[in-house]
């Protein structure tokens, strides 16, 4: 895809990821429009000439918020970044449920509902994209993080599906699968992290490619893995 005068949905795009994914898609002659949550990085963005809805997508409401503000607007591209994790580890605590069903809502229910609304704004344009950011864990999941595990990997099934059903359109469905990342969700995770510009520059890379998935570092090992031995895989990553 030629990203140059596209205009691109965001979400999560004021940290992290998303915000490095937001400056190199400027870069690239993009128009983007972010979603965030949190004042202070909304106002960084805006500051930098983006333009940012203010919205929490762990509830219905944000992404209401999100689908009025888009209304009758021309979109291109709409890149589901957006996520959070979620403690769900019996060997420590009970786990909090309804912090669960706020990340089970971030991480699938918004990325479903806004491709659902958007989906005749995207048919309508002479070239567009969906990118569904899931996770390495999405090919096999670590046992620290089940809840967050899950909802990757069903956001990774939805994927494909939804790539077949638009095959033959011009609507092209990318899946980025992230290795683990230097953002507040992967604070105190270990030290070999890779950098959030990195991990962006791969994606950028993937969506100017057309590819059908943009496996980022590490992840490229694990996808040789999986497709050698997926009981392998889960072995690995099963302790991560």
């Amino acid at each position: 895809m030629q990203l140059a005068g596209k205009t691109i949905v965001l979400t999560g795009g004021t940290d992290g990821i998303g915000r490095e994914l937001a400056l190199q898609l400027q870069a690239k002659g993009a128009q983007l429009i972010l979603t965030g949550r949190t004042a202070s990085r909304v106002a960084e963005m805006q500051a930098l000439g983006f333009e940012v809805i203010t919205a929490d997508l762990s509830q219905q409401g944000g992404v209401d918020a999100v689908v009025a503000a888009l209304a009758g607007r021309s979109i291109d591209v709409l890149i589901n970044n957006a996520g959070a994790g979620s403690d769900h580890d019996f060997r420590e605590a009970k786990p909090d449920l309804s912090d669960n069903d706020r990340c089970i809502f971030l991480n699938l229910n918004a990325p479903i509902h806004l491709i659902t609304h958007m989906m005749n704004t995207l048919r309508a344009r002479p070239e567009a994209m969906i990118v569904n950011v899931t996770s390495g864990l999405a090919i096999a999941p670590r046992a620290g993080g089940p809840v967050y595990c899950a909802t990757k990997a069903a956001l990774r099934s939805y994927t494909q599906a939804i790539r077949a059903q638009l095959a033959g359109t011009q609507v092209h469905v990318l899946e980025a699968l992230p290795p683990v990342v230097e953002t507040k969700l992967t604070a105190g995770r270990g030290s070999r992290k890779m950098a959030p510009a990195e991990c962006a520059r791969q994606i950028v890379q993937g969506m100017e490619r057309n590819a059908l998935e943009a496996n980022v570092g590490m992840v490229k090992l694990l996808q040789a893995v999986n497709s050698l031995s997926p009981a392998l895989a889960r072995k690995i990553m099963i302790r991560f």
